[in-house]
């Protein structure tokens, strides 16, 4: 697919990941829309940005979790660009709760990593299929994580959450063919302000350079590189229902 043209909704794309495929789309010619659900300062920044790469571009804000705000964000986009062809579902939560504390674990914080990074996923996917079905094509590339193929991270909840991405997009893949291809990008540890916030600068770039260390290739993820992963599924037409790691070969072991 050349995304010249094309319009394509990042979910949670005010900062980290979600910024950079905005940015990166953008830069290729495509119509952006950039959704947020608190972070509105950046989020009115990426969209400064991208409008200054030349492409057009909408704020959204919606919570992904909530599915009459992820319809009110697409018919929005239908409304200024008459189409939806590309769809990321990159808005996540998460909790750092150690794995050992099992009561730790509330209720409340299963209901919400659910809510947001897998009824969030399906609730955006849903709405755009109707449309990107009667354009006759269209494209979703999934973020999920590393945490969901190895069972390590933030917390239990969170790499089920992130392993249940994956799956649906195999079944998304079989469902929504032959028009909409479905695929998924899964980061290792990336360099975002989820990890800079829970800890003071020195500290976390002593942390950051010992998680490189046990990386083969030597460093962190950078939403930059995740974002080219995003950007190569949405041009591969012959690729539907994939997983790519993309941790620089952290998931190998050593």
């Amino acid at each position: 697919m050349d995304v010249s043209g094309k319009t394509a909704i990042v979910t949670g794309s005010a900062v980290g990941v979600g910024r950079a495929v905005a940015l990166d789309l953008a830069g290729r010619g495509a119509n952006v829309v950039v959704n947020y659900s608190r972070s509105e300062a950046e989020a009115r920044q990426t969209l400064a940005d991208a409008e200054a790469l030349g492409a057009k571009a909408l704020l959204a804000r919606a919570d992904v979790s909530q599915d009459d705000q992820v319809r009110d964000m697409v018919n929005q986009t239908l409304g200024r660009f008459g189409a939806v062809d590309i769809l990321v579902n990159n808005a996540g939560i998460t909790y750092f709760v150690d794995f050992d504390d099992l009561e730790g674990l509330t209720e409340e914080i299963w209901d919400r990593i659910y809510a947001v990074n897998v009824k969030g996923l399906f609730f955006c996917s849903r709405a755009v299929i109707p449309p990107m079905k009667r354009q006759g094509e269209g494209c979703i590339v999934n973020i999920s994580s590393v945490s969901g193929v190895r069972a390590v991270g933030s917390s239990i909840a969170y790499c089920a959450s992130k392993a249940a991405v994956i799956n649906m997009t195999v079944a998304f893949a079989r469902t929504f063919a032959p028009e909409v291809r479905v695929n998924c990008v899964a980061p290792g540890f990336v360099d975002t302000r989820w990890h800079q916030a829970r800890r003071g600068a020195a500290e976390y770039e002593e942390f950051k350079a010992a998680v490189g260390r046990m990386v083969p290739l030597g460093r962190i993820c950078t939403p930059e590189d995740v974002s080219r992963a995003v950007l190569d599924f949405v041009e591969a037409e012959m690729v539907t229902g994939q997983t790519l790691l993309v941790d620089g070969g952290i998931a190998l072991g050593r």
